[in-house]
């Protein structure tokens, strides 16, 4: 029997298109996020395999619940996290909720409508900044926020690789009656370059990605913890830099991704933005 180790990408967190556990983030933190991310990480790669069959994934999923859920022998990354959540008093139900959207990819590979596309999100993105949040014992009220901002991330994923996924997986995350009402077909992602249509559904899901982002701009301000604060402005400001690229760039024939050195300076922008309102905040509070 094949482990989910044997699945493995290879891809470890500093290859993500935002930040993991960065250095903003608290330190005695960030081992038990890095827990969170490797085994999302291995679910991830098990769901994303080009040649394992459905039963196969299905089963190494199956035995990462197993682990998380306590099961000596299981999975050892299901196994590290639950300790790491027992420890600290933690829920494993994002971990589960995980699981669920890496089932989903397994077995479903198109989505009718947005709506149908924010409830994947509900699971395969929201429950990754939910756990940052009460690992940092920040309240749930806090939670619209996020999954808002988590959406936006994960739509902006979805568009930039829209081509690989069809390609590679046939994985198709674009709403198919937005591909309809704009005459596109599924097949229009495997081309080189977009056709118009094509481009007209990238930036109108960019549009919603943008609405998305902006319910989210409030979600920094509102978290306590100063440093975690700075790492969710850096991420917001990335995600709006990104969907402004997705309305320019056609992410079948050009780059959309940030270099290096623009990540650098869009971070920069976003975690200073952050500082100055706090300061500013703090200032007031004290005038």
């Amino acid at each position: 029997m094949t482990s989910p180790d044997a699945l493995a990408s290879g891809k470890g967190h500093r290859d993500e298109n935002f930040p993991v556990a960065s250095r903003l983030v608290r330190p005695e933190l960030r081992p038990a996020i890095l827990a969170f991310y490797r085994f999302a990480r291995a679910a991830d790669d098990v769901a994303d395999h080009a040649t394992a069959g459905v039963e196969e994934k299905l089963e190494q999923l199956a035995r990462m619940e197993d682990g998380l859920r306590g099961k000596a022998g299981a999975d050892a990354k299901g196994e590290a996290l639950h300790a790491v959540l027992r420890t600290r008093g933690l829920s494993d139900q994002h971990a589960l909720d995980l699981l669920e959207a890496f089932r989903r990819d397994v077995t479903k590979n198109r989505y009718a409508d947005w709506a149908e596309l924010m409830d994947y999100c509900r699971y395969s993105a929201a429950p990754v900044g939910r756990f940052v949040l009460d690992l940092h014992g920040e309240p749930r009220t806090l939670w619209p926020a996020n999954d808002a901002l988590c959406a936006g991330l994960q739509v902006v994923n979805h568009l930039q690789d829209c081509a690989k996924d069809y390609r590679a997986l046939d994985r198709v995350y674009i709403p198919l009656d937005t591909l309809a009402a704009q005459g596109a077909s599924v097949e229009a992602l495997g081309e080189t370059r977009a056709s118009p249509a094509l481009r007209k559904v990238i930036v109108e899901l960019a549009q919603r990605t943008s609405a998305l982002l902006d319910q989210s701009s409030v979600f920094a301000g509102a978290i306590a913890d100063r440093r975690l604060a700075l790492e969710v402005g850096v991420i917001q400001t990335l995600a709006e830099s990104l969907t402004a690229r997705l309305k320019r760039f056609d992410p079948l024939s050009e780059r959309v991704h940030h270099t290096s050195l623009e990540t650098a300076f869009w971070a920069v922008r976003g975690g200073l933005g952050v500082a100055v309102s706090r300061f500013a905040r703090l200032f007031g509070a004290r005038s």
